[in-house]
């Protein structure tokens, strides 16, 4: 494959399910400009086709990404530029959440913006090399992409100050001790793995998976009252649907469902 040097993402689409790949292996997978325009456009794609059901968002080469390319990136800091708000649809989930349910595989080097990226999926499998860092603080910064959020909320704050505060390293064991990842595989593994567990999510009804992301997601942002608001007319719109009765229909067949979204 043609490199630019800029890097670039790569998608490619296997049944239902889209593959995200970060692209830049010979800079360690360093963030450019032109791959953040691409990462959006990657995920606006997974949101805007119908036929699409899931994404995984892994890497080309040892490392998921050292990071953002600070000068390539520091012009539009300056700026004031808001990195994220052009995207159509936010990878980072933090201007409105997606519908379509994430896996992401990382390995080697995870650090500050692959973080970010990692926890604004749903599941998370790491390799056993793996290396998190959310150094932001080293360059005069701070984390924008939802670290100082989802850190926080996921593994507590005292966990969280440890490692954003220090700039410091935490393992792929520690990540899971810490619930920053769900599964730690060894490495070489962690894509064919997150491929599974996406499949596996693929095979359920869609409109059902959605709508229960969205509404753990409110209950974490919300309360759990405006979650349970939701339970009857969510049901109500997903067993009024076509899935609805196939899901009956295979029940009373015994036999696998074949959903279709609608």
């Amino acid at each position: 494959m043609e490199q630019h040097e800029d890097g670039c993402i790569r998608c490619e689409e296997r049944g239902n399910l889209l593959l995200i790949g970060i692209d830049r292996p010979a800079k360690l997978n360093g963030f450019t400009p032109k791959m953040l325009r691409e990462l959006g456009d990657a995920y606006a794609e997974l949101e805007r086709r119908d036929d699409i059901w899931v994404g995984v968002v892994h890497a080309i080469g040892d490392h998921t990404t050292a990071g953002l390319d600070l000068p390539k990136i520091a012009p539009l800091m300056e700026r004031g530029e808001d990195l994220f708000a052009a995207f159509r649809v936010d990878p980072f989930d933090l201007h409105g959440w997606r519908e379509k349910p994430v896996v992401a595989a990382v390995k080697g080097i995870c650090f500050t913006i692959g973080i970010e990226l990692m926890l604004a999926a749903d599941i998370v499998v790491a390799a056993d090399n793996c290396r998190f860092s959310q150094l932001e603080v080293k360059r005069n910064l701070m984390p924008t992409g939802g670290a100082t959020i989802r850190i926080t909320e996921r593994a507590g704050y005292g966990n969280a100050m440890y490692l954003m505060l220090t700039a410091g390293e935490i393992d792929a064991a520690t990540a899971l001790r810490w619930g920053l990842v769900q599964e730690v595989v060894p490495a070489g593994e962690e894509l064919d793995r997150a491929l599974a567990l996406a499949q596996t999510i693929a095979e359920q009804a869609p409109a059902a998976v959605r709508a229960t992301r969205r509404n753990a997601l409110l209950s974490m942002v919300e309360g759990q009252s405006a979650a349970v608001a939701q339970f009857v007319p969510v049901q109500q719109r997903l067993r009024a649907m076509e899935d609805g009765k196939e899901a009956i229909a295979s029940f009373l067949e015994k036999r696998a469902p074949r959903f279709t979204g609608r």
